[in-house]
């Protein structure tokens, strides 16, 4: 069970990517007053947890739904995080997710999504979807606890950037980069290999 808890938090940080996430929070956050900004990051934390928690109580409804299989949402999955893992590992201009300035203050759109919750982690998510229990409990207890981690970092984005500077940042961002490009490939392996059971 510690095992399932550890996996799973380890791989929500590295899609969700709160430290690769500060350079777009603190751009973001630029123009809004000192006072305001611990408010927004809140704010946008909740409604990414809130969003992530909603897909992984009913994801196997929304599968139902579109009429897709696990096996093809794996393999989907998969396929996503190797992009991500790819922009990650090769920083290009306005991060991950493209440029993010604008005048007004944030709502939703970048940060909660899709800063925290993108494609990627809503389809993580997704794949958490189970009608154990204790799993069910074990991805929620996961979830909350990264929902902390963004707290915790994306509040002191700001000292952080400062204190680490920017060649540092690119770098912890890079190792996230390759560690999840090696998840995103044995996600994409084990959807290939469930697909190719049930071929036989």
């Amino acid at each position: 069970m510690t095992q399932d808890f550890f996996q799973a938090f380890i791989l929500l940080i590295l899609v969700t990517d709160p430290f690769g996430n500060i350079p777009i929070f603190v751009s973001a956050l630029a123009n809004v007053t000192p006072a305001r900004r611990w408010r927004v990051v809140v704010r946008e934390c909740a409604i990414a947890f809130i969003l992530l928690l909603l897909f992984m109580f009913f994801g196997k409804h929304f599968l139902h739904a579109l009429q897709l299989s696990e096996v093809a949402l794996r393999i989907g999955g998969g396929v996503i995080l190797f992009l991500i893992a790819l922009r990650m590992v090769f920083p290009q201009e306005g991060g991950v997710f493209g440029g993010t300035e604008s005048d007004s203050e944030p709502f939703i759109v970048p940060l909660a999504i899709p800063a925290l919750a993108g494609p990627s982690s809503l389809a993580t998510v997704l794949l958490f979807s189970s009608d154990s229990r204790s799993d069910v409990m074990i991805h929620v207890g996961a979830l909350i606890a990264v929902a902390l981690v963004w707290l915790v970092v994306l509040l002191g984005a700001e000292r952080m950037q400062r204190a680490l500077g920017e060649r540092t940042m690119t770098a912890v961002e890079r190792l996230m980069g390759l560690i999840l490009t090696a998840m995103a490939v044995e996600m994409l392996l084990a959807g290939i290999r469930d697909y190719l059971k049930t071929l036989t």
